[in-house]
């Protein structure tokens, strides 16, 4: 069976926890990105960032992007996939929370991304439909 480690993007980039929002997005236009990995200062993994989070919770909130950091954003705990799960565990991850990106952790090292065009690409076209209808779903 074909496992996170296979099919991930590997040598993922991170935002710092301390980096403000202003750094973050020009960190992902470099890249040419919309979501990036919260990496703290232990290097553990704090959560996720998108171009979204940084439109909708600082900018439409009249917040100053350059006063507010990624560790301010990071809720809750990470949904993540582990190195060596399998297709099956990633599918059903991302479908019971409706996310498109998955963290790949190995102990508690972040080693990559494993996306939904990932995903498109290792397995069978209907695996990967019932997947986009469980994570486009309201």
């Amino acid at each position: 069976m074909t496992t996170a480690r296979e099919i991930m993007t590997p040598d993922t980039a991170c935002i710092g926890e301390d980096d403000d929002m202003l750094t973050a997005a020009r960190r992902m236009a470099e890249l040419g990105v919309g979501s990036m990995p919260i990496c703290g200062n232990d290097n553990r993994l704090k959560g996720m960032l998108t171009d979204r989070d940084i439109v909708v919770k600082v900018l439409a909130d009249g917040r100053d992007p350059s006063g507010v950091t990624a560790g301010e954003l990071a809720q809750g705990k990470p949904v993540t996939i582990g190195a060596d799960d399998d297709a099956e565990e990633i599918l059903r991850t991302m479908g019971s929370h409706q996310v498109r990106r998955l963290p790949v952790i190995d102990g508690h090292q972040l080693i990559g991304i494993v996306a939904v065009a990932d995903v498109a690409r290792a397995l069978p076209d209907r695996p990967v439909g019932d997947l986009v209808d469980a994570i486009s779903q309201s």
